[in-house]
């Protein structure tokens, strides 16, 4: 068993085809198909079933795969034991996190770590929909709720909330509603994430959970431009305090009802085998304390 064997196919496992494998080795799918193939051979096992529009390990391929993480994860752990003796932190840092948080708050946190900790190569990957830190091959997830069978170890990074909020016009023009129940008369902006109901809002206010039905005319599964049609003044939204902080601060959004709010925290997330990584640990320490740098709204 051959380590940089085990690399090679741990990389391919988590593409959905070799051609995609391909591109991030930095060769051309037939040398993929020819190395694989090798592989195969040598261990006298088929591990892929492939043509040319499919792509799924066999039960052979499944064991070896958990096998080459294992023995992957070992080896980095030994190596970061070792130079985190020397005092240095080395290697790959793979980051999975939501699009924008990612760009707006996960990069530049990155950007100060690699400056720190030169011998470290980060890859930043963001997707809105969170992804499997194990099949990915990511060291860690930055997620806003830390769900997922994947993440065997969690760890809050930044306490966050959900903030209702409308631009001054629209509260000018509509009026500013003072209970829950006023919701249904106004134009609620509403946004379609994964699997959760975008008609109904969880707001919570001295521990209990009330929730409310909302209808408007607007409704994208994009964040961003849920914000700039309320920004624009076309109605409420339900938001996160990192994401409007700056807005309500310049006067483009204001809070209403700010006593009802919904849990938005930020978690680290990681698998068994990252749990000592002094590498992850570190980056997430940083990451606390650059977020706590960063504006907040009032009426908590």
């Amino acid at each position: 068993m051959s380590f940089s064997d085990l690399e090679f196919f741990a990389h391919i496992a988590r593409k959905e085809n070799l051609s995609e494998a391909a591109l991030e080795l930095y060769v051309t799918p037939s040398a993929v198909s020819r190395r694989l193939g090798r592989l195969e051979d040598r261990l006298g096992v088929r591990l892929v079933n492939r043509s040319t529009r499919t792509f799924a390990l066999t039960a052979e391929g499944e064991a070896y795969y958990a096998t080459a993480l294992d023995v992957i994860g070992r080896v980095r752990m030994a190596e970061e034991k070792l130079r985190g003796e020397a005092g240095e932190l080395t290697g790959i840092l793979r980051i999975n996190a939501t699009i924008k948080f990612g760009r707006t708050r996960i990069a530049p946190a990155i950007s100060e770590f690699v400056r720190l900790n030169p011998g470290v190569h980060a890859q930043l990957i963001l997707s809105d929909a969170a992804q499997n830190l194990v099949q990915g091959g990511y060291d860690l997830g930055i997620r806003l709720m830390p769900e997922g069978q994947d993440a065997d170890v969690r760890r809050l990074v930044f306490r966050n909330r959900r903030y209702l909020c409308a631009s001054p016009e629209y509260l000018l023009r509509e009026g500013t509603p003072v209970r829950l129940s006023q919701l249904i008369e106004h134009n609620c902006i509403t946004l379609r994430q994964q699997n959760e109901a975008f008609d109904t809002w969880n707001l919570e206010t001295k521990g209990e959970v009330h929730s409310v039905r909302v209808q408007g005319t607007l409704n994208s599964n994009d964040g961003d431009v849920a914000l700039g049609w309320t920004v624009a003044g076309h109605g409420i939204m339900l938001r996160s305090e990192w994401d409007i902080a700056p807005l309500v601060a310049n006067g483009q959004l204001r809070l209403i009802m700010p006593e009802y709010s919904q849990n938005g925290d930020v978690y680290a997330v990681t698998s068994k085998q990252n749990e000592a990584s002094e590498k992850v640990w570190a980056f997430v320490d940083l990451l606390s304390q650059s977020l706590l740098a960063h504006p907040r709204v009032t009426g908590d």
